[in-house]
């Protein structure tokens, strides 16, 4: 059963990191109502992918690695990790920026409105960090699965 909530886990981060990149192009090209639904719809996915993974590891279930260049893998575990841990307040104060903004404007229409546009502005600030650090460690989280999936040894079953 752990094995199948991993691939789903895997599965879920795969899909809001689709969800991130498709949220970006939307808010690039202008399509606030596009990006925003493309935001939920990536947080959503992370948050189930967390769940997951959690009650993976509380399934007892983890792989180690056992292939070649253990130095390179643990570097790139490693920043993994760390990334992943600032990730997930890096997210939350996007998101809530944009929620209180959404809430002072009443729209997307009205984002220029001056009790809007302070709460855009910082979340434009942490969507900076954000994105690059969120991409980041779910290409990593795909690159780890798959060398563990090739080098790894299951050390605890469940």
């Amino acid at each position: 059963m752990a094995e199948t909530i991993n691939q789903w886990a895997v599965i879920t981060i795969i899909l809001s990191g689709v969800a991130l990149l498709t949220g970006v192009y939307f808010i690039r090209h202008g399509n606030r109502e596009a990006h925003m639904r493309a935001m939920i719809v990536a947080s959503s996915l992370a948050t189930i992918f967390l769940v997951l993974y959690l009650t993976r590891l509380g399934l007892g279930y983890e792989k180690k690695y056992i292939g070649p260049n253990r130095g390179a893998y643990f570097a790139l575990l490693i920043s993994h990790i760390i990334l992943a841990a600032a990730n997930l307040p890096l997210a939350l104060g996007a998101l809530f920026n944009a929620y209180k903004g959404l809430k002072a404007a009443g729209n997307l229409g009205n984002i220029d409105l001056p009790a809007a546009r302070g709460y855009f502005n910082r979340h434009r600030a942490w969507v900076r960090w954000t994105v690059p650090v969120w991409l980041y460690v779910a290409v990593t989280g795909w690159i780890i699965y798959v060398l563990l999936g090739r080098w790894g040894e299951v050390i605890k079953g469940a």
